[in-house]
């Protein structure tokens, strides 16, 4: 439609108008920020310190592949526009990533070596190499290299960062965890529903409401029977392993065993850790990284010592104190999921509850 073919019912009154620059002007009042442009360096830095806060209310289960990783990698090599990144000051002092939260995990794992490139399709001299690999110049290129960043003020209401996360990431078809529970339906995914509601769980694993109905209680449930059965087969691609996983159990499993083995977990965590699966007493959510090194080390270190006891203080898996460095290097933000960091995390806390210090091996 043209000015021409407005007609009067077309005219928005003036008292409209009115209010529809008063909500223009509300929603502008919500939310400051500033604009900054970050070489990768220093991003990279941040998230290996733990800086960056992935809140899980603003996130989606999807994960990218080794394919997207590397085409993202060739794309700063080339030079090629980054779509602005979207963080948030949070109240602890950390940034809380609304969006941007894989760009800047791909980063920090191609920096860290845990990334070989392949595929690429114009920098095809490159497949094969890893960031260490790469000739000293070129390493200090990609290093140097920056991406622009929009920090919103800490004040920013919860809603208006959910706003534009939905508004720059538009909603796949449907959530992973419930498309594998239609996928999969039967018995086993009956089971995984009855234990996810299970009340002890609830107390020692809370989510929020948004997070509940995106089914991640059956996630996390599900990544714990995975994991705990075969974590050593876990490459990189969680989805992909979740869906077999439940796949190969949906005609038969052992449910008494299965059953026994999550009940003893949590009550053993609700013995012996005192937040649960959270990272302080007061937080609302579970972070998956979190929950499944310590759900997972649990359920790894019982089946080798049916009654045990710890071989030293818990407090190693408080990240506040000084003890908690290295479990919170293990679980917080940039704690991916790769097969190595995988191991490195549950292995950790099963080596550190039966003989109270770190034996695996997957040191970071």
């Amino acid at each position: 439609m043209n000015v021409n073919e407005l007609t009067s019912e077309s005219v928005i009154p003036a008292l409209e108008i009115d209010r529809l620059i008063a909500r223009m002007t509300d929603s502008r009042r919500e939310m400051d920020y500033r604009t900054r442009d970050y070489t990768i360096d220093f991003l990279v830095a941040l998230f290996k310190e733990g800086e960056f806060f992935i809140n899980p209310e603003l996130q989606r289960s999807f994960v990218w592949d080794d394919t997207r990783k590397c085409r993202f990698i060739e794309s700063i090599f080339l030079g090629y526009p980054i779509p602005t990144m979207f963080f948030s000051d949070h109240d602890d002092g950390r940034c809380d990533i609304i969006d941007g939260a894989k760009r800047a995990a791909t980063l920090e794992e191609f920096v860290s070596d845990d990334l070989v490139l392949t595929d690429l399709e114009k920098l095809t001299c490159l497949n094969g190499f890893s960031f260490q690999r790469l000739p000293a110049p070129i390493q200090k290129k990609f290093r140097s290299a920056t991406l622009r960043v929009i920090a919103l003020d800490q004040d920013t209401p919860l809603e208006v960062r959910r706003e534009i996360f939905t508004r720059v990431n538009p909603p796949s078809q449907g959530n992973q965890t419930a498309t594998r529970l239609k996928a999969h339906a039967g018995e086993f995914t009956n089971f995984l529903l009855e234990c996810s509601e299970k009340p002890l769980f609830h107390k020692l694993c809370p989510i929020s409401d948004h997070c509940k109905k995106s089914c991640e209680h059956v996630e996390l449930v599900t990544r714990f029977f995975a994991y705990a059965r075969d974590y050593q087969s876990f490459e990189s691609e969680v989805d992909d392993f979740l869906d077999r996983f439940v796949a190969r159990h949906r005609q038969r499993f052992d449910r008494a065993a299965l059953e026994e083995e999550f009940s003893s977990t949590l009550d053993f965590v609700d013995k012996l850790f005192p937040h649960g699966f959270k990272r302080r007493p007061h937080c609302k959510f579970t972070p998956r990284p979190r929950f499944e090194a310590i759900a997972v080390g649990v359920a790894l270190a019982l089946r080798e010592k049916r009654d045990l006891s710890p071989a030293v203080p818990l407090d190693w898996a408080d990240i506040d104190s000084e003890r908690g460095a290295r479990f919170k290097h293990h679980t917080t933000t940039h704690a991916k999921d790769n097969k190595k960091r995988l191991a490195g995390r549950v292995e950790y806390v099963r080596d550190m509850l039966l003989h109270g210090k770190e034996l695996n091996g997957h040191s970071l």
